[in-house]
């Protein structure tokens, strides 16, 4: 009986936690925005396979206890992935929500903004790979 609560109690905490996700993405049109900055409008399908495939994926490795012996090499690879794509995720969110141009106009940065985009781009990989190197060691 108490296996059943459990199971139930876990089913709908990932629905919750799903449900959650996908509100994000939806309400907030970050995957059709990340889409329309980039002008990869013909990708839109890839675009929804990762989005189904990476969560389904992610999940997968969440709740398992597979593990892979990867090289250094893949290793960084994976965790450039993972920068780029947190990256990503958090100037699209931020885009959204007008920030970072509101935050230009006011610190007078209007024409530095490539600039500013690209070093908060890079320190998020940089960090991530200094995470990675430093305190997940090989």
């Amino acid at each position: 009986m108490i296996s059943l609560i459990e199971l139930f109690i876990g089913f709908s905490i990932g629905l919750a936690t799903g449900a959650g996700f996908v509100a994000l993405l939806t309400l907030l049109n970050i995957i059709p925005r990340l889409i329309q900055l980039s002008e990869t409008n013909r990708f839109l399908k890839v675009y929804i396979g990762a989005v189904v495939f990476g969560t389904l994926f992610g999940s997968l490795l969440s709740f398992s206890n597979v593990t892979w012996q990867l090289t250094k090499v893949s290793l960084i690879l994976w965790g450039i992935f993972h920068g780029i794509f947190n990256g990503l995720l958090a100037a699209a969110l931020a885009e959204v929500l007008n920030v970072f141009p509101i935050l230009f106009r006011r610190i007078k940065a209007d024409k530095y903004r490539l600039t500013l985009f690209m070093a908060i781009v890079f320190g998020k990989i940089f960090g991530s790979l200094f995470q990675w190197i430093i305190y997940v060691r090989f």
